[in-house]
């Protein structure tokens, strides 16, 4: 079964939760991060893209 989802939409439920919670640490630094990058689609787009591309599919290899 294959299952998507938007990174924006992703990335902003997890900056909801982090700012709601009020949460200050590198995880929380990443998820903003990603999302501010995602939502606005900047030069760098690639090798983000290609590191959270590679990140998801060796989560996924874990899983299998």
């Amino acid at each position: 079964m294959i299952f998507t989802i938007s990174a924006v939409l992703l990335f902003g439920t997890g900056s909801y939760f982090a700012v709601r919670t009020k949460a200050a640490g590198a995880g929380a630094a990443i998820v903003l991060f990603l999302f501010g990058f995602f939502a606005a689609g900047t030069g760098a787009y690639e090798p983000i893209t290609n590191v959270v591309k590679s990140t998801a599919q060796a989560l996924t290899d874990l899983a299998n």
